[in-house]
C-alpha cells in the first residue's frame, strides 16, 4: 500500500445534494464472497464493493477453487465440488473481517491454510477468534500463540459448542457460527448486544437454520447439504454514507439524500444519535429481501452534546465521524464503554482525540472512551491517519469547516475507494 497525502479546502456555504453512488456495504460484500462457497451453485453478486479489503476476499475465494467471472458490474462466483488447499499464502489486507472469517470457515475445512495482511491487520488482536475456535477443537498457530498473524490453520473436524462471548463482535460471533455449521450436533452462542447480523440473515437465506432461542441464545444448526447460491444486489454502505450525514449535520443549512442503504437496525445505531443531538433525520424503506434497503435524509439542524455509552457494538465503526459532530456540538459529549476502538485499524480512540487536539477541540482521554468539549471553532491541522480510513475520512469531513491535511490516505482506497470523488461534489 502506497503512502499518499489528501489536501481538504474549506466549504464556503451550503450543499443539497442527493448522493447515488455510495460504497457498497464492505460487511455484506465480504459475506458474499466467503458464503458463495457454502454453496454447489454459482452465486450471482450486483454492486459488490470493488476495494481493496473486498476483492482480497474475493481472491482468497478464488485461491480455495472457486472460479470468479466478473465483467464489471457482476461477479458470479462458481463454487468448486471441493474446497482446494492453496498452494500460496492468502493475503487479507487490512480486513479484520476477512481475516476472522475466513478463520472460522476454513477451521473446519480439511487442508492447511495461512492467512496474512497488511502490516496494520498483523499488529490487530486475533485471540478473541483463535481461543474460541481452539477450544473447539480448530488447530491455529501463530504469533504470540495466536494472536497475531500471519495464522496457520489445520483445518479438520470441530466440536459442537455453547458459547457465551465476553465481547458484542459481530466478526466474533460470525466466525463461530460458520464454524458451528460444520459441527455434528448444533451449538449455541450468546452475546450481551446483539452485534450486526448479516451473517445470520445472509446464511438463513440460503438455507441455513441459525435462530434465537426463548434463553437468547444463537442456534445453529448444522448443514449437511450445500446451501442454495446467493442471488443479491449489495446495499449501499451506511458506515461509509455517514460520513456525509456527518458533513450535512455540521455545515449550516445543508441538506443530503443518502440512496439506496441498508437500513438493518444494526447498521444505523450512529444515524439515531445524530438524530438525539438535533440533526433532522428522515428513514424511507423501500425494499426488504435479505436487509431492509432504503433512503436515509439527514437536514443540518443545531447540534447539541450526548452521551454514547449504550449499543456501542452498532456503530463501533461511526465514532470517529461522530466525534466530529461531538466537537461541533454545543455543550459536552461522551464516549463510554468503547474499550473496543482500541483494537480497531489503529487504536481509535488515542487517533480521535489526538487529531482533534490538533485542531484545538478540548477533550478527556478514557480507557474505554472519551469525552469531547464541544462548541469550538475547528482549526486547520495536519492529521496524522495511522493508516486507518476512518480517521483519514472523518477528519476530512472537519476539513469542510477549516480545511486540512491529512497523511497517509491510501487507506481510503480499502473500504471507499470513491470518497474523495463524492467529497468533490461537495464544494
Amino acid at each position: 500500500m502506497t503512502t499518499k497525502n489528501l489536501q481538504i479546502e474549506k466549504l464556503n456555504g451550503s450543499f443539497e445534494l442527493v448522493l447515488q453512488n455510495i460504497a457498497s456495504d464492505k460487511s455484506i460484500s465480504h459475506r458474499c464472497a466467503m458464503f458463495s462457497l457454502l454453496s454447489d451453485k454459482p452465486s450471482i453478486i450486483k454492486n459488490f464493493l470493488r476495494g481493496e479489503d473486498t476483492m482480497d476476499s474475493l481472491k482468497i475465494a478464488g485461491l480455495l477453487g472457486a472460479l470468479i467471472e466478473d465483467d464489471g458490474e457482476t461477479i458470479i462466483i462458481t463454487p468448486p465440488s471441493k474446497l482446494s488447499e492453496p498452494n500460496n499464502i492468502l493475503d487479507c489486507g487490512n480486513a479484520g473481517t476477512g481475516m476472522r472469517l475466513y478463520a472460522g470457515l476454513l477451521s473446519g475445512i480439511d487442508g492447511s491454510f495461512v492467512l496474512t495482511g497488511d502490516k496494520y491487520l498483523r499488529s490487530r488482536p486475533m485471540k478473541r477468534v483463535t481461543d474460541p475456535l481452539r477450544s473447539i477443537g480448530a488447530k491455529i498457530d501463530g504469533r504470540e500463540n495466536g494472536n497475531k498473524a500471519p495464522l496457520h490453520i489445520r483445518g479438520g473436524k470441530l466440536q459442537s459448542f455453547n458459547y457465551h462471548s465476553p465481547i458484542d463482535s459481530a466478526q466474533v460471533k460470525s466466525a463461530l457460527i460458520l464454524a458451528g455449521i460444520k459441527g455434528d450436533t448444533k451449538s449455541f452462542y450468546k452475546e450481551d448486544l446483539l452485534s450486526r447480523d448479516h451473517t445470520e440473515r445472509m446464511l438463513n437465506g440460503m438455507g441455513a437454520n441459525i435462530f434465537t432461542n426463548e434463553n437468547g441464545e444463537i442456534e445453529i444448526n448444522p448443514i449437511n447439504e450445500p446451501l442454495k447460491p446467493l442471488n443479491i444486489r449489495v446495499p449501499a454502505d451506511p458506515s461509509s454514507a455517514f460520513f456525509f450525514a456527518v458533513a450535512a449535520a455540521i455545515i449550516p443549512n445543508s441538506k443530503i439524500t443518502l440512496k439506496n442503504l441498508t437500513l438493518n437496525p444494526t447498521r444505523i445505531e450512529a444515524y439515531k444519535v445524530l438524530e438525539k443531538m438535533g440533526a433532522k433525520i428522515t428513514y424511507v424503506e423501500t425494499e426488504n429481501i435479505y436487509e431492509p434497503i432504503g433512503d436515509i435524509i439527514v437536514e443540518q439542524r443545531p447540534l447539541q452534546g450526548v452521551e454514547v455509552s449504550e449499543n456501542i457494538a452498532w456503530l463501533i465503526d461511526e465514532l470517529p465521524a461522530l466525534s466530529i459532530a461531538m466537537a461541533v456540538a454545543n455543550g459536552e459529549s461522551t464516549v463510554k464503554n468503547a474499550k473496543e476502538l482500541r483494537v480497531k485499524e489503529s487504536d481509535r480512540i488515542s487517533s480521535v482525540v489526538n487529531n482533534l487536539g490538533l485542531c484545538g477541540v478540548k477533550f478527556e482521554e478514557y480507557q474505554d472512551g472519551y469525552k469531547v468539549f464541544g462548541g469550538t471553532t475547528l482549526q486547520k491541522a495536519t492529521i496524522d491517519s495511522h493508516g486507518d480510513h476512518r480517521i483519514a475520512m472523518s477528519f476530512a469531513i472537519a476539513g469542510l469547516l477549516c480545511g486540512m491535511e491529512i497523511v497517509d490516505t491510501a487507506c481510503i482506497d480499502t473500504s471507499f475507494p470513491n470518497f474523495t470523488e463524492l467529497l468533490s461534489l461537495l464544494k
